[in-house]
């Protein structure tokens, strides 16, 4: 394990040092944050309640959906896609560590200095536009706690799979751009899953990209209760199983397409 904690500490010293890409990341969130907030806002000044969510409410899910589009920089994704296009994955696996497990180090470690600088925009962002916030019990916040670990392990895998994806195209940011839109839909991150067609709904349960925002927000917003929210992030873990053993398969078939000149 300590190769892996060492990775995960050069990786927050990284972040920390080239800290430009990721704060250019994390602005953009806020000023999309800002957006969706203030049309949220309009919708419920006609209306006190939508989908069962008053405004207070809504503001909370809002945080939930800012704090994990700000986990997983673009900068944490393209370390990983950029390996894979530029050729130097041919060096990581000359080395006596697990690829997979070695990426997700470095996305934890990088994670912390995330965490941080979203926790500490919340706070100041607090006082005026989040004033008034739903507030859950202590014991929520536990659950709420864990549901945000399980959620950072599912993106986590749905980003690992789209870059190893890389290992077939030439370029990372047409997928990096298709994934990005497709996780923000079907997580709930742009509109709650409670206000899509019933349907698309349904759909979207029998997908891992709720463990995104969708479950968390629901948990942090009590809409389920303590045996419902721990059978949620029992799915959670199950998706993060599935996806860890995905990213498995995929890397040991994707390596066979490596050619590397000279031997």
């Amino acid at each position: 394990m300590y190769k892996y904690v060492s990775l995960a500490k050069l990786s927050m010293q990284n972040t920390v040092a080239y800290r430009g890409t990721f704060i250019i990341s994390i602005l953009g969130n806020f000023i999309y944050l800002l957006s969706i907030f203030y049309l949220w806002n309009v919708v419920f000044t006609a209306k006190e309640q939508l989908g069962g969510l008053s405004w207070d409410q809504m503001k909370g899910y809002l945080i939930i959906s800012f704090f994990m589009n700000g986990l997983i920089s673009f900068y944490s994704e393209g370390t990983i896609s950029g390996k894979i296009v530029d050729g130097s994955v041919a060096l990581d696996m000359l080395k006596p560590v697990d690829f997979q497990k070695a990426r997700l180090s470095e996305v934890l470690g990088a994670g912390v200095f995330e965490s941080f600088v979203s926790i500490v925009m919340i706070f100041i962002m607090a006082p005026t536009i989040f004033s008034g916030v739903y507030n859950p019990h202590w014991y929520t916040w536990l659950l709420l706690l864990v549901s945000v670990g399980a959620a950072l392990l599912i993106k986590f895998g749905i980003i690992y799979l789209t870059c190893l994806l890389c290992f077939y195209t030439t370029s990372r940011y047409g997928l990096s751009l298709a994934r990005t839109a497709i996780m923000n839909l079907l997580s709930g991150a742009l509109i709650p899953l409670i206000f899509f067609p019933k349907w698309l709904e349904v759909i979207c349960t029998y997908l891992p990209f709720q463990g995104i925002v969708f479950i968390p927000a629901s948990i942090y917003l009590e809409r389920v209760d303590g045996a419902e929210a721990i059978g949620l992030i029992g799915l959670q873990l199950v998706w993060v199983v599935i996806l860890w053993w995905a990213g498995k398969l995929l890397w040991n078939w994707a390596i066979k397409q490596v050619t590397i000149h000279g031997g």
